[in-house]
């Protein structure tokens, strides 16, 4: 890219005037009349140049002596001094050129080709949507879908190999408390036989909870089945494989709806159960290598509380002692994650980066679990990576299934279609891709560790910032292309051809910051920066659209030059769509 040529130069001409590890920080500015790139490199460094301390003084000394670099960096059309001492560099036109005619001709997958080189044996585990067996998908779950579906689309773009799990809830004490009520409460045959037997199974759950705080005995009830499932009782095995079963049909089709899939065990993920057989190893390990006597080395021992639980303790109570094993040797969320992230260093070979994308609640479990397993020497820091999202909440209070006050997802699913038919009632086979848009734009667009308050019309936006309004942007742009009757363009290359106004140029600049924005969005974990990208490329689009003709230009030229940036366009939202899990219909 151009800027690490800027940046090269600069930094070698700021450790020439003294400066001995320059950090320079590159943006675009705002007002983009300004340029197409800004460094405060001058305001950051001049006090620590006593001969000069002045910033303005030290930018002209920097453009002073980058005017004879910039004969490398042919992309530089112009360099200038702004304010107190920014400095600011504008694209050529010929650049702008060069980069949209290969946008244009190119496969978008083909824009990460050099990164994708560098990246190709870079290991990356996305964990994403993770519900709970026995519960259907509220929506709450859609975050954890569809944001870490989004994090492993742009990991993938760019050239990593991507393995994305879904660490299912189908193992703890919750299931105890299930199976003791399906045994008090329940009828197999009629939960069976429902038309939504997983709410029949939340039902029961809620009634457990109820019972619960009328006589708080039977949680040891719940408890006691759910140490009879770890050892390994027939008949409490046989309960919870078949709320499995019931789960799973369910799961797989809201999965289908959302266009959600994973490549671990066959599909599924490795859920919790899946390291029943694995935890007594992890276990192990942590009483060896956090024995008490080692705590001073290692920050932390491994000991039983004072009602038997054993627990992590952290010296200085650098954080809050982590439960590992309860006070009756029943395992936790903890002794499971332990043998999943043991599990996953043996065989993925030690990966890259394993990204958790759940709630912020639960920020300080995995600070604690992260620790752990750096002291351990599994994983070194930044290696594990917690994609913290915010709740949805309702106005007055959190959403809780204990509670029974959920909103379940299939029922939003279902609502986003009828308002998408509404939207265009003759065309009916493109409901699904319009209400999914949406659905999932609606949440995407936005930094994902904020809370979101659950409201219908926002939630299923098909005007403004909305799924529907990029949508139908690329779906406007390409009926142009099929009007212009052109699948591939010769675009003139002389310097009339590429004349140009204002509202190309602005398309074209935007164009050419795609690559970058999916890098940023990708090492920030953070889909909203690629969807911001978006809406601003269709709202740059739709202005040339409603101020200039394209097929019928002008002149020929012209024609060609829209055609070729309309067609880039196209691509370009097309694909940025598809990184967000959100197709495009061929027409709207």
């Amino acid at each position: 890219m151009v800027v690490d040529l800027l940046n090269k130069q600069i930094t070698l001409i700021l450790k020439e005037l003294g400066i001995a590890n320059p950090q320079l920080n590159f943006e675009h500015p705002a007002d983009e009349n300004h340029g197409d790139w800004s460094t405060n490199a001058a305001l950051q460094y001049a006090k620590q140049l006593p001969d000069i301390n002045n910033p303005r003084k030290l930018a002209e000394i920097i453009v002073e002596k980058l005017k004879p670099l910039l004969k490398d960096i042919p992309e530089i059309w112009q360099v200038s001094i702004a304010g107190p001492g920014f400095i600011n560099f504008s694209l050529a036109r010929e650049y702008f050129r060069t980069e949209i005619v290969k946008m244009s001709e190119k496969a978008p997958q083909e824009y990460f080709a050099k990164k994708a080189k560098e990246n190709k044996n870079r290991k990356v585990i996305v964990e994403y949507s993770s519900p709970n067996i026995a519960k259907p998908f509220t929506i709450g779950h859609l975050r954890s879908t569809i944001i870490g579906d989004a994090v492993a689309n742009l990991y993938e773009a760019l050239g990593w190999q991507v393995y994305r799990d879904n660490h299912l809830g189908d193992w703890g004490t919750q299931f105890g408390k299930l199976i003791y009520a399906i045994k008090t409460w329940g009828n197999q045959e009629d939960i069976d036989k429902s038309k939504q037997p997983i709410k029949e199974l939340v039902t029961l759950y809620v009634k457990f909870h109820e019972e619960a705080e009328k006589n708080p005995n039977i949680e040891d009830d719940g408890r006691a089945w759910f140490k009879k499932l770890e050892e390994g009782d027939d008949e409490a095995h046989q309960l919870w494989q078949w709320c499995i079963d019931l789960s799973w049909k369910e799961f797989q089709s809201i999965y289908g709806e959302l266009g959600i899939s994973f490549t671990e065990n066959n599909g599924r993920g490795f859920g919790e159960s899946y390291f029943e057989d694995k935890m007594s190893e992890a276990v192990d390990l942590l009483e060896t290598k956090l024995a008490p006597e080692k705590a001073v080395e290692n920050g932390a021992h491994y000991a039983e509380g004072e009602d038997g639980a054993k627990l992590i303790f952290f010296n200085n109570e650098e954080l809050p002692p982590l439960m590992v094993m309860k006070k009756d040797g029943a395992t936790l969320y903890a002794t499971r994650d332990f043998a999943t992230d043991y599990f996953r260093l043996k065989k993925y070979d030690n990966p890259d980066l394993i990204v958790n994308e759940v709630g912020a609640e639960q920020s300080l479990y995995f600070q604690q679990l992260y620790k752990v397993e750096e002291i351990l020497g599994w994983y070194k820091p930044g290696q594990r990576v917690h994609v913290k999202h915010g709740l949805y909440r309702f106005k007055d209070k959190k959403m809780s299934t204990r509670k029974g006050n959920v909103i379940w997802l299939a029922d939003v699913i279902s609502e986003a279609k009828e308002r998408a038919e509404a939207l265009s009632p003759d065309k009916k086979h493109i409901t699904q891709t319009i209400a999914i848009g949406a659905l999932k734009w609606n949440d995407l667009r936005s930094e994902t560790n904020r809370d979101i308050v659950f409201d219908w019309d926002e939630l299923l936006s098909m005007k403004g910032n909305s799924g529907p309004y990029v949508q139908y942007a690329t779906v406007r742009a390409k009926s142009i292309l099929r009007k212009a009757a052109l699948e591939e363009f010769s675009p003139g290359y002389g310097d009339d051809a590429w004349k140009m106004n204002t509202e190309e140029l602005n398309l074209a600049r935007h164009l050419d910051r795609f690559v970058e924005t999916v890098q940023l969005a990708a090492s920030e974990f953070a889909p909203h920066h690629l969807a911001s990208y978006l809406f601003e490329l269709a709202q740059r689009f739709n202005v040339l659209y409603n101020t200039h003709k394209i097929v019928t230009a002008e002149n020929s030229d012209a024609r060609e030059r829209r055609c070729v940036l309309t067609q880039a366009t196209v691509k370009t939202l097309e694909y940025g769509l598809s990184l967000l899990g959100i197709q495009t219909p061929e027409e709207m």
